[in-house]
């Protein structure tokens, strides 16, 4: 099977590091995403006790999650372009370790601000979860990627539905402080188990960090979020409201501003803007509405008294038990959604598990009146839920270089974020208009359940929408696989090489590369060959590839073993690099669609270089090289 080789400033990636990844990575990183979703859902059983708890009023008490959901928006892409740049592994337990302070901060105290401080401290573990996805790009076998990924992203809804039953135990039977040493506990647990067996990446992206754009970023996400989450309580149409929504336009204008002309962007905001990163990242905004609709309508429904009419009259930890297939359910869909991809695509799974998001709160507004269809609802949700989230990174890493995967992967999990958000702010503001009082206490009516279970089908609907815009031929097998990686101006500079050229039918300089960083290459030959390209021939090929693929041969028609193969852009830049089989067979996808040269060679062959067109639309381009016999009056036709 052929090698993956990337060479960078940071050091080198060995040929075979996908493949030697130890199998417990991904249930590490996905422990660390449930840990980070645990602290998401920590106060949920508490949420009504925390102004007596706090001593403080309930408006003031609310700040207590939203401080958790501002500092988790904010760290998300920041946490994510840091790992890129510096480390996934060390920011990955950066984030750990702050949300364990946070945690400590949160147990030893009653004060209100103090409280608030920790909760945000905790927040910046939502950094976790695209550095856990960049993780696994990295380190684990393509063959594997595709439902590593989808146990990464769907981790949220696993913790959270895990948590909430945890949690209302907890809060039943001991002090409440006890949330928060848990939470640090599993934070310590998951930083030890992160050291002993998640390797460092060595692939780095180039730049440095865009310090000004993580402030506009993170004041225009303060400005649009706290508005957002806090608009039912100061009135939205209050002068604060209209203020800070006037002021998160004028932010994130002024920011898109400043990142297209910066020369290393915190978020690349052209990149963002290719139709499958943009679709994408709207889609998850509608998937975040319909996610957190359920986690705010069921448990409230399962805990009013029988004597409402429609109330169910359970306890804390019941409701809890009656929501958790839904994490549970989301958990177990990852390994269906992998064979779901691997047929036909994220896309179809994604718009696949919308349609099954649909269905369940389609069949939820008439399954409201026990215990056991609220857990039916919960099964059948979670199962869409968990096929959508589990889509939504693949199609960001499809999508976008291996250098960019953690900042993308993070502005995917912010749009999630900030669909949590506005179905917070939209069902919350619906539940309190239909509010009726009963003995003094004004309690959410059935009423007001069925119209927040309607907004979540409209925008799961919405999504779906968006979801058929998508490219319809986004292979499983391009998203699973590494990316070639992105070799940029600053690594082209800092490289000695030749160039390629021609030679009247025999060898051709195929260049030498003495600097740094090749990107990357994969192969996995399949030995269907079109006989493209004779020796030192320049073949124009019209592709519809997913990559390049095809077979070395010597002059004499052999396979050429471990040949290297280089990938060489309009520029000159080096885009990446592959090395055959046994059998001379290699698999390499360009980072974008262009015009490409492809130089093959190896030791004791002269070199080949052929032209060919990529076009990216999923149909892979058969190239074959052949190798001439070595002429020692030709240069630079050495190993790439």
């Amino acid at each position: 099977m052929p090698q993956t080789t990337t060479d960078h400033d940071a050091g080198v990636l060995p040929p075979d590091a996908g493949e030697r990844s130890s199998g417990a990575v991904v249930p590490v990183l996905a422990f660390a995403g449930i840990t980070v979703a645990v602290v998401q859902t920590l106060l949920v059983p508490v949420i009504k006790d925390l102004p007596t708890l706090l001593h403080t009023a309930p408006s003031n008490a609310a700040w207590v999650l939203t401080a958790t959901l501002l500092a988790g928006a904010v760290a998300t892409p920041i946490m994510g372009r840091l790992g890129d740049l510096y480390g996934k592994r060390r920011m990955l337990l950066a984030s750990l370790a702050v949300m364990v302070a946070g945690s400590l901060v949160c147990a030893f105290t009653d004060d209100l601000l103090i409280m608030i401080a920790g909760r945000a401290l905790q927040g910046f573990a939502m950094g976790a979860i695209p550095l856990g996805i960049g993780i696994m790009r990295d380190e684990v076998p393509r063959e594997r990627l595709g439902s590593a990924m989808a146990l990464m992203s769907s981790s949220i809804g696993v913790g959270g539905g895990l948590a909430l039953p945890a949690a209302a135990l907890v809060a039943q039977n001991a002090d409440w402080h006890a949330l928060f040493f848990g939470s640090a506990g599993l934070g310590v647990l998951s930083m030890v188990l992160t050291l002993v067996a998640v390797p460092e990446s060595a692939l780095r992206a180039p730049g440095r960090f865009d310090k000004t754009g993580a402030f506009g970023l993170s004041g225009g996400l303060v400005a649009l979020l706290l508005p957002i989450t806090k608009g039912s309580d100061w009135g939205w149409a209050s002068p604060t409201t209209l203020g800070l929504f006037g002021g998160a336009v004028v932010i994130l204008v002024a920011w898109g501003w400043w990142e297209l002309r910066s020369a290393a962007p915190l978020v690349d905001l052209r990149t963002t803007a290719r139709r499958e990163v943009l679709l994408t990242n709207l889609a998850s905004v509608m998937v975040g509405v319909a996610f957190y609709a359920i986690s705010l309508v069921l448990p409230q429904l399962l805990q009013l008294p029988a004597s409402t009419g429609y109330g169910l009259g359970q306890s804390m930890v019941v409701a809890g038990l009656c929501v958790a297939p839904l994490g549970l359910t989301m958990m177990l869909t990852a390994p269906l959604y992998a064979r779901i991809a691997a047929r036909r695509g994220p896309r179809v799974s994604l718009i696949l598990g919308m349609v099954v998001i649909a269905i369940g709160y389609g069949g939820g507004l008439g399954l409201m009146s026990a215990p056991w269809q609220t857990v039916i609802i919960s099964v059948i949700v979670g199962a869409g839920i968990g096929l959508a989230y589990s889509s939504l990174p693949a199609l960001i890493v499809g999508a976008v270089d291996a250098s960019e995967t953690g900042a993308a992967n993070g502005l995917n999990t912010l749009m999630r974020s900030i669909g949590t958000s506005v179905s917070s702010a939209v069902i919350g503001m619906v539940l309190a208009r239909t509010s009726a009082v009963s003995d003094g206490v004004a309690l959410p009516t059935m009423h007001g359940f069925r119209i927040s279970f309607a907004i979540a089908t409209a925008a799961v609907l919405g999504g779906l929408v968006l979801a058929f815009f998508l490219p319809a031929q986004r292979a499983a097998r391009a998203a699973e696989r590494p990316d070639p990686g992105t070799y940029t101006d600053e690594d082209a500079n800092a490289d000695a090489r030749t160039g390629t050229g021609q030679d009247n039918g025999q060898s051709t300089g195929a260049g030498t590369d003495t600097g740094r960083g090749p990107g990357v290459g994969h192969g996995a030959g399949t030995g269907r060959t079109a006989g493209a390209g004779v020796p030192g021939g320049h073949t124009t090929l019209l592709a519809t590839s997913g990559g390049f693929r095809g077979r070395v041969t010597g002059a004499d028609g052999l396979a050429v073993a471990r040949a290297t193969i280089t990938l060489i852009d309009r520029r000159g830049a080096q885009a990446g690099r592959a090395v055959a089989d046994e059998d001379g067979y290699y698999d390499l996808v360009p980072p974008r669609a262009g015009d490409f040269v492809l130089a093959g060679s190896a030791a004791g062959h002269g070199s080949q270089a052929c032209s060919a067109e990529y076009a990216g639309d999923g149909v892979p381009v058969e190239v074959d090289l052949v190798l001439p016999a070595p002429r020692p009056a030709v240069r630079g036709a050495g190993s790439a």
